[in-house]
Formats: structure tokens, sequence, C-alpha cells
């Protein structure tokens, strides 16, 4: 009888970080999958590395946002795929496979998201630039080209310390920054850490969120957005699907096959919408609940005329205030929130295209395809297998 060969693979990574958790959630389910991996994983860095003389493993797996991390795997004879947030330690020269966080995809995606609230000013607020953290400038970059393309001002404060060791200065000029905002506006700060400290000096004063100042995170770090108040809108990178990712090519890199291409660089899984965005930014009331009701019970479903019996406006009257503020008509307002649901629940669980498209709204699965595909580019088989 064959025995199948077990693939011992260390796995390098800051388990203190919720990004490196998520990937080795990918490695693991990889490992799962192929039914033939022993994983080396430590919560103390320093242990993580194993002894080059005592250990006889098959591949490494090492998070390139590390120092420490990358100084140890340098020069190692043995398979290796790099992951990180795409800078960090990584050496693009050193013709390791590498898989990054599409850092400009997120900016567009917050963009998008505050853009659909009706905001007609944004902001954005990450760190100094450095060649450690050029994630958050592109983050950055593409946050402010969305809102040039929709012709919307957009104000931008790069911290000057890089951590709140330096808290009163900090929070010093983030708070008179706010204060100078015009309002109403929709925020992206380029951290759920740097949205925490966004919403704590909108507290402190008196700037009310979301209907004042509407805020979008990045990490999804679930004990931070439902620490803060109110509980903080994040956008969930695509950590999981670089684990899994980037342990399929380290298997076919131990089995002796040659990389077709070393960068790889992947798209975040979706915006997690909560109460600091929940907010449609008009002063037109009958709108406004319109809107509302639309993103509370666009699922359910609801059509058109429902819409129009909480507005108690005229279909013409209220077409002209969704095309005049938004950009779309009422039925494309709910089929907009009715994909958005779709594409969390492919993202996030395992069940089929039909019973999503029940639990969105949609009376057959074929027509959320033609919905969805119209709304995105893409089938939402296609959606799964990219995110997933």
């Amino acid at each position: 009888m064959h025995v199948k060969h077990t693939f011992r693979v260390a796995v390098l990574a800051n388990v203190s970080r919720r990004y490196d958790r998520r990937v080795i959630q990918g490695i693991a389910a990889y490992a799962r999958d192929a039914g033939n991996w022993d994983l080396y994983v430590e919560e103390e860095l320093f242990q993580q590395l194993p002894k080059r003389k005592q250990w006889r493993g098959d591949g490494i797996l090492a998070a390139f946002d590390d120092r420490e991390v990358a100084r140890a795997v340098a020069g190692l004879r043995v398979p290796l795929v790099g992951f990180g947030g795409g800078y960090g330690w990584y050496d693009p020269d050193s013709h390791i496979p590498y898989f990054a966080t599409d850092n400009q995809a997120i900016g567009r995606l917050a963009a998008e998201h505050l853009l659909a609230c009706g905001f007609s000013r944004l902001a954005c607020y990450g760190g100094r630039s450095s060649h450690l953290r050029h994630w958050e400038e592109d983050r950055i970059r593409a946050f402010r080209q969305r809102a040039m393309e929709a012709g919307v001002p957009c104000a931008v404060l790069r911290a000057r310390h890089a951590t709140a060791q330096n808290w009163d200065p900090l929070q010093r000029a983030l708070t008179n920054w706010l204060m100078a905002l015009d309002k109403p506006v929709g925020l992206l700060a380029c951290t759920d850490l740097r949205a925490r400290h966004v919403l704590q000096v909108c507290r402190t004063r008196g700037i009310r969120v979301p209907n004042e100042a509407a805020v979008v995170g990045v990490d999804n770090d679930e004990m931070l957005c439902e620490l803060t108040t109110p509980p903080l809108t994040s956008i969930e990178q695509g950590s999981q699907r670089i684990g899994y990712e980037a342990a399929a090519l380290l298997a076919q890199l131990m089995v002796g096959k040659r990389p077709r291409q070393l960068c790889h660089v992947i798209p975040p899984e979706g915006l997690v919408a909560r109460q600091s965005t929940d907010v449609v930014a008009c002063d037109d009331q009958e709108l406004a609940a319109a809107v509302r009701f639309i993103r509370q019970r666009a699922c359910d479903p609801i059509r058109v005329a429902d819409v129009l019996a909480i507005a108690q406006l005229s279909r013409s009257t209220l077409e002209r205030k969704f095309l005049d503020t938004l950009g779309r008509t009422i039925h494309a307002e709910i089929e907009r929130v009715q994909v958005e649901r779709a594409k969390q629940l492919l993202a996030g669980t395992s069940l089929l295209v039909k019973q999503i498209a029940q639990r969105c709204g949609f009376r057959y699965p074929q027509y959320m395809t033609v919905v969805f595909r119209r709304c995105t580019g893409q089938t939402p088989f296609a959606y799964r297998r990219r995110v997933a």
C-alpha cells in the first residue's frame, strides 16, 4: 500500500496581528484540503524559527512584514513563499514568490461605499509616508482618485507618528483636522486602529457619527470594530485567500514545479457595514427614509412600490430625487444592496448560489446571476473563486 508523503511546512507569522491570523486560517484550509501537510506554527516569533540543522522541513510560508522573519529566511535553500501588505521587508529582486494585499482596491472600495451613502465630501486619515508604509499611501491615492472621478473634494491628513506612543500630539492634530472639515463628510481611516482614534475624537468633541462624519476602517478586526461607539464599518482584506493561494503555490514548489509568476496581488473580500456608516448623507427626509428602507429591507424582498409607499411620493418625483442625489434609479439601488449582500455571503459562507439568491431576495438564482454580472462584471461563481 502506497503511503502518501507528509509535507512539513513552517508558518512564520505574527499571530498577534489579525491580518497574519487570517492568512494562517487560509493556510490551514489548504492543509485540510491537501490532507498530507504537517504545519509548524508557534505563538512566539523567536520560537517559530526552526533551527536549520535540526528542522527537516519541506517548505516555509513567511510574513515579510516582519523584519526578523525576513532576516531569518534569507538565504535558506528550501521552497519558500512570502506574504504581506505589499511592502515591508520583501525584496522584489529576491525571486521569492510573494502574495500581497491590493491596497488600491481597498481605497476604491471605501470611496465607493461612502459615495453610495450620498456624501459629497470625503476625507482620508493615514500615516506618514515611509518605505515600509507605502500600503497606506496606495490606499489614500486610490481613495482620492475615486473621489476626483466622482467630482467630490477629498481632504487628507497624514499622521506624523506611526504609533500611539505619541498620543497627545497625535490626537491634537487629528482633533484640529476633524473639527475644521466641512460636514457631513465620509471618511476612510487606513486601519481600524486609526478609525478608532477618529471615533474617539468625534465622541469627545460632539461630532455625530454617522450623521456628520461616517467612518470606514480597514482590517475588520471584530474586537476593535465592536469596541468603538458606534460599531465600525470596515473592509475585510483578502488575507484568508492570500494564505490559501500561497499554500497552494508552495505545494507546487515542494514537488519541483516552477512558479509561473512571482508577485500576486489579492483583492479585498468586501466591506462589512456597521453603524458608523449607516446613514444617507442628504437633507431630503423623504429620500433618506426611502434609502434607509431599501438598505434595511431589500433582501426581504421589496419592490419599487413598497419604497414609494414609505416615501409617500409619486414615482416620477422619487426617481428624480434618486437620480439627482445617488445617480441611480430606485430599482438599481434595491439591486445594489442585494448584490452587496450576495457578495458577503459568497465570500464568507459555503451556501449554494440558489440559497444565497433566496436570502438576498431573488426569486430565481438565474436572475441573481444576471443582476450580479451586470453590477460586478462577473458571475457569482467567478466572484466566489476570486475571493473565497
